[in-house]
C-alpha cells in the first residue's frame, strides 16, 4: 500500500509541475502588456516602462517562473496589479464563498443522482425508470446559465422568495449566506446529477448481473440487502471517478455562474483580473483550480485502492 501511495504521490508532483509550466507560459504569452494596461493609452513610455520595472515584468522568464514558484511554496503570491493587496488574501476572501459554493452543489448532486441512480437501477424497465432517465436526458441537455437566469425568473422574479444576485455575507448570518447561495448552487447541481445519476445507473446495473449477486440472492438475502452491502460497494469505482472529475468541473463552472449571480467569488475575481489584464491573479487562480483537479483526482485513486483491493495490487 504504501508503494502504491508513493507512486501516486510522485504523479501528483510531476503533474503540479507540468500544470505550472503550461499555466505560466501560456499566460505570458498572451498579447498585451499589464503596465500599458494599468497606465492607460494615452501613457508615455517612459513611465510604462518605469512600471513594467517596477512590477518586475523585464525580468527574464526563467528567473520570473522560479520567483513564482518560490512564492507559492512560501506562501507569498504577490501583489495584484489592479487591486494593489496581496494576491493571498484575495484569494482567500473569495474562497470564502467559492468553497461553500461548491460543497453546496456537489452534497445537492451527490445526493439526487445516487438517489436516481440506486432507484432507477433497482427499478429497471419500469415506469419510474424510464421517467428519471427522461428527465435525466433533458437535465444533460440544459445550460447552467440558461438554467440559472430561469431560476431567478421563478423565484426570485415571480415569487420573489429569494434575492436574484448578491451576497449576504456571512456576517449576517449562516442562514442569509446559505440562501444567497441556494440558487446557483442548484443551478450547478442540476446538470452535474443527471450525469452523475446516468453513471450510478450504469454502474449498479453491471454489477447487478454478475454471479456473485445471484450466489446472495440463492443464499436467501432480500434483494435491498443484497443491494445495499454487496452491489454499491462494487459499483463505486466508476461512479467516484465522475464524482472527482464532477467537483473540479464546479469549480470552473463557478466562474460562469458567479457572474451571472454576481457574486463576490473566486470565479468572477478570475473574469475581473482577465479583463484587467492582472496577470499575477490570474495565474495564481488557475494554478489553484489546476491543483484542485489534480489532488481530487489524487484522493480518488486512494479511495480506489479502499473500496477495491485488487486495485493497489494490479499498480504495483
Amino acid at each position: 500500500m504504501s508503494v502504491f501511495l508513493f507512486r501516486r504521490f510522485l504523479t501528483l508532483l510531476a503533474t503540479l509541475v507540468g500544470a505550472s509550466l503550461i499555466i505560466f507560459f501560456v499566460l505570458d504569452a498572451l498579447p498585451g502588456n499589464a503596465a500599458q494596461m494599468l497606465m492607460g493609452a494615452d501613457a508615455s513610455p517612459d513611465a510604462v516602462r518605469a512600471l513594467t520595472v517596477k512590477l518586475g515584468l523585464d525580468q527574464p522568464l526563467y528567473y520570473r517562473y522560479l520567483h513564482w514558484i518560490k512564492g507559492m511554496l512560501t506562501g507569498d503570491l504577490g501583489i495584484s496589479y489592479a487591486y494593489g493587496t496581496p494576491v493571498a488574501g484575495l484569494i482567500g476572501e473569495r474562497l470564502t464563498l467559492t468553497i461553500p459554493l461548491a460543497v453546496m452543489s456537489m452534497s445537492m448532486t451527490v445526493v439526487l443522482a445516487l438517489a436516481a441512480g440506486i432507484y432507477t437501477a433497482a427499478n429497471h424497465n419500469k415506469l419510474g425508470d424510464v421517467g428519471v432517465m427522461s428527465l435525466t436526458q433533458f437535465g444533460i441537455a440544459l445550460p447552467n446559465f440558461w438554467f440559472a437566469i430561469l431560476l431567478i425568473l421563478l423565484f426570485s422574479v415571480k415569487l420573489q422568495w429569494l434575492s436574484a444576485g448578491g451576497f449576504a455575507g456571512w456576517d449576517e448570518s449562516i442562514i442569509a449566506g446559505i440562501k444567497s447561495l441556494l440558487l446557483p448552487a442548484i443551478s450547478l447541481s442540476v446538470v452535474q446529477a443527471a450525469i452523475l445519476a446516468r453513471v450510478t445507473r450504469s454502474a449498479v446495473l453491471e454489477v447487478l448481473r454478475e454471479d456473485f449477486v445471484r450466489t446472495a440472492r440463492a443464499k436467501g438475502l432480500s434483494k435491498r440487502d443484497v443491494l445495499w452491502q454487496h452491489v454499491l460497494r462494487n459499483a463505486m469505482i466508476p461512479v467516484m471517478t465522475i464524482m472527482g472529475l464532477q467537483f473540479a468541473n464546479l469549480l470552473a463552472g463557478t466562474i460562469v455562474i458567479e457572474n451571472v449571480f454576481y457574486l463576490p467569488g473566486l470565479g468572477r475575481l478570475i473574469f475581473q483580473s482577465i479583463a484587467n489584464r492582472d496577470l499575477i491573479v490570474v495565474r495564481n487562480c488557475v494554478m489553484l483550480l489546476a491543483a484542485v483537479v489534480v489532488i481530487v483526482n489524487f484522493v480518488v485513486d486512494v479511495l480506489y485502492a479502499f473500496i477495491d483491493p485488487r486495485i493497489k495490487v494490479h499498480s504495483l
